[in-house]
């Protein structure tokens, strides 16, 4: 059942305006100065992109400008600046997403840059930020390359460090972990043949290529199948699942945005996963439990992964952030609001440190010395100018890379579950309910 794309536009114009309002009344005991910083928000807010995910993340963003404005902006030479986030949309598009890029540097003038959602916009325009010298935050791209590339090599072109500084940064986990934690799960249940469906773009090659090397480590089979974004009608491929001699132990997604949602749908209803027989692992967009039973009312007991901190380990500022979105959305704060939200503060304190807003090399040397406390955990950068060697062994997306992230599985077990009690089902050090897995029926 395709999504409704009419509703979340109308949201993003509510939101903006109650944004406002609540940011006039939040700074008035502030004595700003006149010019505003900006810092410009890279997001996919219409089709083919994900929807959700942008709105999300834009939500993030004027959430983390008003709070910072709260507080007085950003303190530079003994003036308060206020911050403003300029939102642009890549419609989940690489050519678009370097339009906006370009936008925002020459036009707006933009003092860096955070955000993202899809890995193909990330990986298009991580060469437009080194060149325009924008210090960047890639805050929920998961393609290794993103953060590798910082020190390797990519598309034939010498890795960034080589040229001096460099100015692209990661949050969110890459492919590669969220890849181990998810497969390393499957491994405990005991799957021996497992059939991954990913989409054909920059994130779903490299994400079923880690998957498919941890899964064939351990001896599973693995068979992979590929869709494009915007797909709706599934029937093809799930035939070709459903005429096997025998169904796999667990299918899993790796699409993005709301085409997941169409395609764990029509699974459940083909009768593919989740059975008892076969393991249903969708993506993070389950977690938006709302939108999720909306779209995909037969996906009790699916599983699905969850880049963030969870909701039993939410400090106080994650508890105010969550408090207001489910006041904005009547649901369950999302991992990528979360994400956006933290980018922006990491951002704002890296400028006020670093005592400039045009000083690109001088933003990067106060983002590798990160120090700070948001939503999701304690943010730092183990690897960068500031510590150019990488042990052995140490994974070349560790440059520039939150070491940090939570990743976890979790699965509904209840009809119309809020995600807030879905299970946590691992890493075993994060379970909430005892068990590693409910079986359908159980």
């Amino acid at each position: 059942m395709p999504v409704d794309m009419e509703r979340p536009v109308i949201l993003i114009a509510l939101i903006a305006i109650l944004l406002t309002c609540a940011a006039v009344g939040a700074d008035s005991h502030c004595d700003f100065a006149d010019d505003v910083i900006s810092i410009g928000g890279v997001v996919p807010l219409s089709a083919p992109g994900s929807v959700a995910g942008g709105i999300g993340m834009d939500w993030g963003f004027q959430q983390a400008a008003a709070d910072i404005n709260a507080d007085c902006g950003i303190a530079i030479d003994g003036a308060n600046h206020r911050i403003e986030v300029i939102t642009a949309d890549s419609e989940g598009v690489s050519e678009y997403g370097q339009l906006v890029v370009e936008r925002l540097i020459l036009q707006d003038q933009v003092a860096g840059i955070v955000g993202f959602y899809h890995s193909a916009v990330g990986l298009a325009t991580m060469g437009m930020v080194e060149r325009y010298q924008i210090p960047t935050i890639y805050a929920h791209p998961r393609n290794d390359s993103i953060s590798a590339s910082g020190i390797e090599a990519f598309e034939r072109q010498p890795a960034r460090f080589d040229d001096g500084i460099d100015y692209v940064f990661r949050t969110s986990p890459p492919s590669s972990i969220v890849g181990k934690v998810v497969t390393d799960w499957l491994v405990a249940q005991g799957v021996e043949d497992v059939i991954l469906i990913l989409e054909n773009t920059d994130y779903g090659h490299p994400a079923a290529a880690a998957e498919r090397a941890h899964l064939e480590r351990a001896g599973v089979r693995v068979d992979q199948l590929e869709i494009e974004l915007g797909t709706e009608d599934f029937v093809p491929i799930l035939s070709r699942i459903y005429a096997r001699p025998e169904l796999p132990d667990a299918i899993r997604i790796l699409v993005s945005g709301e085409t997941s949602y169409n395609l764990t749908q029509q699974m459940a209803e083909f009768g593919l996963a989740p059975t008892a027989d076969t393991i249903c692992v969708t993506n993070h967009l389950a977690f938006q439990s709302e939108q999720y039973w909306n779209t995909v009312p037969d996906g009790n007991y699916c599983a699905y992964d969850r880049v963030g901190t969870i909701p039993s380990m939410y400090n106080e500022m994650a508890q105010r952030l969550n408090d207001r979105y489910v006041e904005d959305f009547g649901d369950i704060l999302v991992s990528f609001a979360m994400e956006a939200y933290d980018a922006v503060w990491l951002m704002a304190d890296a400028i006020e440190r670093a005592g400039s807003t045009s000083d690109g090399a001088a933003i990067v040397r106060a983002l590798e010395a990160a120090d700070i406390t948001l939503t999701q955990g304690h943010y730092y950068f183990d690897y960068g100018a500031h510590n150019p060697e990488l042990p052995e062994g140490t994974p070349a997306y560790m440059w520039h890379q939150w070491p940090v992230p939570v990743v976890t599985v979790m699965q509904y077990f209840e009809q119309d579950q809020s995600a807030l009690d879905a299970a946590v089902i691992y890493p075993e050090v994060f379970q909430t309910h005892g068990t590693s897995y409910f079986k359908p029926g159980s």
